[in-house]
């Protein structure tokens, strides 16, 4: 149970640095997917001026950082191996002490497939955040919004499984007659909406639009900004205008808060006040951490925090969910 904890505190963490990765422009300076060999960093002034030399020849230093020193590359490139590294640390992390479970045959009866397709969704979300890079290597200056919004959602739903299991371990510890949770009706409303909300999150990051207003809760002196009318077809308007991606974000925020408090006052009348206080507030810091990197001109360490933040309040909404779904069996 606490194995588990403690590879979602990594998840957590590594989420953080992602979003450092992306506020820093650091995410296209590895330009290679290397699995193993990759570990290690460059070890001479060679060998960083070979990776410097293929960071070179990609869209987005000819076109934003043609003047970068060797010194502000190393600085970009300090984030995104970070980032890359925290990967295999989660997935040894998993794998190893699931390993040794299982040679022990400790894990209960029912949770051995589910652990193993957690530790799958780990590796598939190691093979999106490739496939995000990739999509910035070739034509355009940075990471496809798409790709981006798929990398960063699959490892918040890889975290939410995580939690979801340990909560489950947790209750089976406590007691032989714990039963799975399972997800009510309730949660699963309240998952969704946050989801979304996430999703228009992971877009606003990939699209900049976090810039396309610094004023709250107007846009540019608007309600609704008139930026998008008559751009592009809607579909497309979308996932990406940034405009309207920010439009969208900052609103859907309220219809997500409202599932929040529905699910929060569920956990409490299932007995568990500390998981409502706990949604209440992860969601409120958020608000607040949300509009303040709006009116910051998207400070970097307040963007980091809003992200950050994000990822706890899954966590939060994982556990509240979990209470409503909680079941017993008498024999």
């Amino acid at each position: 149970m606490w194995w588990l904890y403690s590879v979602a505190a990594l998840i957590v963490l590594m989420v953080a640095v992602g979003g450092i990765t992306r506020l820093t422009e650091s995410g296209l300076s590895i330009t290679e997917w290397k699995p193993v060999t990759g570990t290690l960093p460059p070890l001479t002034e060679q060998a960083w001026a070979t990776e410097f030399a293929k960071y070179q020849r990609i869209p987005q230093f000819r076109a934003h950082n043609a003047a970068m020193t060797l010194a502000g590359f190393k600085a970009i490139y300090f984030w995104e191996y970070v980032h890359r590294l925290l990967g295999r640390a989660i997935g040894m992390a998993f794998a190893l002490p699931l390993l040794w479970f299982a040679l022990r045959r400790q894990i209960p009866a029912g949770y051995g497939w589910r652990l193993v397709a957690l530790l799958a969704l780990g590796g598939l979300q190691g093979v999106f955040g490739w496939l995000m890079v990739r999509s910035g290597l070739t034509t355009r200056t940075e990471v496809a919004p798409l790709w981006l919004a798929t990398h960063l959602l699959t490892a918040l739903f890889t975290l939410g499984g995580i939690i979801w299991t340990a909560l489950d371990l947790r209750a089976l510890k406590q007691t032989p007659f714990a039963r799975p949770a399972r997800l009510t009706p309730l949660g699963a409303g309240a998952l969704v909406l946050l989801g979304i909300q996430l999703f228009y999150g992971a877009l606003m990051a990939g699209l900049r639009a976090g810039h396309a207003a610094a004023d709250w809760p107007l846009m540019n002196g608007r309600f609704f900004p008139s930026e998008v009318l008559g751009t592009k077809p809607l579909g497309a308007l979308l996932v990406d205008d940034p405009f309207l991606v920010h439009f969208i974000h900052r609103w859907w925020a309220w219809v997500a808060v409202a599932g929040l408090i529905l699910l929060a006052r569920g956990a409490r009348r299932a007995g568990s006040r500390a998981a409502s206080v706990a949604v209440h507030s992860a969601f409120g810091v958020q608000i607040l951490l949300g509009i303040a990197t709006v009116m910051t001109g998207v400070s970097l360490w307040l963007a980091a925090l809003h992200q950050l933040v994000g990822a706890l309040l899954v966590v939060m909404t994982v556990w509240a969910a979990h209470v409503n779904g909680i079941r017993t069996r008498t024999s």
